[in-house]
């Protein structure tokens, strides 16, 4: 039975700091289960429809060379209440202000090298999850 779906990914500077295997850890350890995972690198092209939203931010170009410089781990993790707890779980996009025991707070260098990306909404989850991966992948 489906419960509850949410997006993440493992951003580049966390995939280049060799923190993959913890942060996946700590994923499962608080309850998430992994129905959808790989190991890929975004195109320019990917990154900017991905972060469309941003596209009139001052950051956004800053944003696209990020992703984009090295691979990054999505996966879709399932969990009741999976967007809100996944949230909790990775903390402030600020790192110095996240709470203690967020992946955030222990794998985080700064607010722009923030170790993972998390859907903000149900609706972001789908949209998000069906951009990296196909139906037939999601299990």
């Amino acid at each position: 039975m489906v419960t509850n779906r949410t997006f993440t990914m493992i951003k580049p500077d966390a995939v280049e700091d060799g923190h993959t295997g913890a942060i996946l850890e700590k994923i499962t350890a608080s309850g998430f289960r992994i129905v959808a995972l790989k190991k890929t690198q975004m195109t320019t092209a990917d990154a900017e429809e991905f972060y469309a939203i941003h596209k009139e931010r001052p950051f956004f170009g800053e944003l696209v060379e990020f992703m984009t410089r090295g691979p990054i781990v999505a996966a879709v993790l399932e969990k009741e209440n999976a967007v809100a707890d996944f949230r909790t779980l990775i903390g402030s996009t600020n790192p110095a202000e996240a709470a203690e025991g967020t992946i955030r707070k222990q794998f985080a260098k700064s607010v722009g090298e923030n170790a993972v990306h998390g859907s903000d909404s149900d609706e972001n989850a789908a949209i998000e999850s069906a951009f990296h991966f196909s139906g037939r992948e999601m299990f």
